[in-house]
């Protein structure tokens, strides 16, 4: 049998080919499991927000002491630890453990009171606690916003997307208030509001009717109304802050009429809306954030972050982050919607809820348009517990994409 040059090419180039085949069979195999137990579009907006905010803080501890880049850090190397151990495990199994949720949350809530473990920060702050042994602080309602977004769905999901009594509907408005009101009472009200808005989301989510909805809106509305009304009287009759606290009246007077307060809240805003307005179209760029490193803007690694954003980066940069944020949700949003288990389908929205509003007030409140509070900006703040819960959070979300098939 004659065997010519022509034939070994052309035997060496069909094995070549077929070679090839296979490697790009395994290489679309490989991309195929990576998209189904990893989502994309939630893991590139993370990276992307987890890196930007590293470079706000890094440019921040360059004027700022308080702003220790190498926590900011820790917090970003334990939080995707986290999320890497979270990821990897089956969640379902939480909806049937709706009572330990709230007791376990309770807890949470509460434990800045519990002697020993008790922690008082720079310029006498509260609600944290040093963990023994390591020494390391943490702020527990941090943690306790997913707590009750679980819990909430736990009960929101035995409903089986549809609440037929009012009966129902205010049974879980009333699991809602407690953490709320455990939250409130330790004196975060901004806090509080996070975990009133994303339990609620839940709740509406879970399939409660619009008119019940709307009605209890204007009910919340009639008591915020009512509690301010009678707020003076009871102060002016026990001698002293009853119902809101002289500084969150502050602010919320700053709010509604900024131009005519005169506290050091409207001193904050007035800063605030200067650093943005300043920071143009392109920004002053990294390290000349003249009036953040002047020490006009307060606090502008934390609660004044975006400010200080706006002011380095200026519109472009703010857009830049608006659209990683809008990649975020929406692209959670789309987990939500692929998943086959309501009770992670409604934890998915809670937590959607919990990176809107929070997202929505801290900027909305560097521009004047929302009531100045302590609520970090998600994945930009500076803040350990922040960082970690929130990479928390990713895992569990991708946790969810993971075990989408399969209803529990």
């Amino acid at each position: 049998m004659d065997f010519s040059p022509a034939d070994l090419f052309r035997s060496t180039k069909t094995g070549s080919r077929s070679s090839l085949d296979r490697v790009n069979k395994q290489l679309s195999a490989s991309r195929g499991t990576f998209r189904q137990k990893v989502h994309i579009g939630v893991l590139v907006a993370t990276v992307a927000l987890v890196a930007y905010g590293a470079i706000i803080i890094w440019s921040a501890s360059q004027f700022k002491a308080d702003a220790s880049f190498s926590r900011h850090l820790l917090g970003i190397g334990i939080g995707t630890v986290l999320a890497v151990l979270v990821w990897r495990s089956d969640l379902r199994g939480i909806s049937n453990f709706s009572t330990a949720l709230l007791v376990i949350d309770l807890i949470v809530i509460l434990s800045p009171k519990i002697p020993g473990l008790s922690y008082t920060g720079g310029l006498g702050m509260t609600g944290w606690i040093k963990i023994p042994g390591i020494g390391l602080t943490f702020q527990p309602v941090e943690l306790a916003k997913l707590i009750t977004i679980f819990f909430i769905a736990t009960l929101g999901s035995q409903y089986n997307g549809r609440i037929d009594t009012v009966r129902d509907y205010v049974k879980l408005c009333g699991m809602l208030s407690i953490p709320f009101l455990a939250v409130v009472a330790m004196g975060d009200l901004g806090s509080g509001l996070v975990v009133l808005v994303s339990g609620a989301i839940v709740i509406c989510m879970s399939g409660a009717r619009r008119e019940w909805v709307l009605s209890t809106l204007a009910l919340l509305v009639g008591l915020v109304a009512l509690v301010l009304a009678l707020d003076s009287v009871f102060d002016s009759l026990l001698g002293h802050d009853v119902l809101i606290k002289q500084y969150q009246m502050n602010r919320l007077t700053v709010f509604i009429d900024p131009d005519n307060a005169d506290s050091d809240d409207a001193y904050n805003l007035q800063q605030s809306l200067i650093a943005v307005g300043s920071g143009g179209f392109f920004g002053k760029g990294l390290g000349h954030a003249t009036q953040s490193a002047g020490g006009f803007l307060p606090e502008f690694h934390t609660d004044f972050v975006f400010a200080f954003l706006s002011e380095t980066f200026g519109f472009c940069g703010s857009f830049l982050l608006l659209c990683l944020y809008v990649l975020l949700i929406f692209s959670t949003i789309r987990v939500a919607f692929k998943c086959e288990s309501l009770f992670l389908r409604l934890s998915c929205v809670g937590i959607v809820g919990m990176w809107a509003f929070q997202t929505f007030e801290n900027i909305g409140m560097c521009i004047g348009m929302m009531p100045i509070t302590g609520i970090p900006l998600p994945f930009i703040s500076f803040g350990s517990s922040s960082m970690m819960i929130q990479l928390l959070t990713v895992g569990i979300v991708q946790s969810i994409w993971r075990h989408r098939s399969g209803a529990a």
